[in-house]
């Protein structure tokens, strides 16, 4: 691993809040995506990309829903670490779950966020007993600053090791 570059791929169910994450931490981040019946979605990827402590960080959103393994394959090769984006009114389903078992398989440095903390109905506490032993950070995408603040927490957490 480069030790002024991390490459960070975000994963998460439909909806979970990745691609606001990405614009929240970076405002002229890339996206590709296409509207659907609940609203617009990424089809391929997002991009974008911050400097955390000297250190150059990339970040790549994965599109959440099933059909497009083959896209999350890709963009996650030669990754440093994952964000796992959990959409706190709703918890954790399936999809998330099975990609946070496959992630903690990979070994590389995992967080998951807490997304739409803010909102009344959001059980935080009910994701972190769901998906137990997980590193997580309470936010709301939609805030640049929380955003900000639990990606360079989670930044600081991996080193420059590896």
């Amino acid at each position: 691993m480069d030790p002024t570059r991390l490459k960070i791929v975000v994963f998460g169910s439909f909806h979970a809040g990745k691609s606001t994450f990405i614009q929240a931490i970076d405002p002229g981040s890339r996206h590709v995506d296409a509207n659907c019946s609940d609203g617009p979605t990424t089809v391929a990827l997002d991009f974008g990309k911050v400097e955390i402590d000297g250190r150059m960080v990339y970040l790549y959103g994965t599109p959440g829903q099933e059909r497009f393994e083959f896209v999350r394959e890709i963009i996650s090769s030669g990754m440093d670490a994952a964000v796992l984006m959990v959409d706190c009114t709703s918890g954790p389903d399936a999809l998330t779950k099975q990609f946070y078992q496959n992630l903690k398989e990979t070994g590389v440095p995992l967080s998951v966020m807490l997304n739409k903390c803010d909102l009344a109905d959001a059980c935080p506490a009910r994701v972190r007993q769901e998906l137990d032993g997980a590193a997580t950070y309470e936010i709301s995408a939609r805030n640049p600053r929380s955003s900000r603040e639990a990606l360079e927490q989670f930044v600081g957490t991996i080193g420059r090791r590896r």
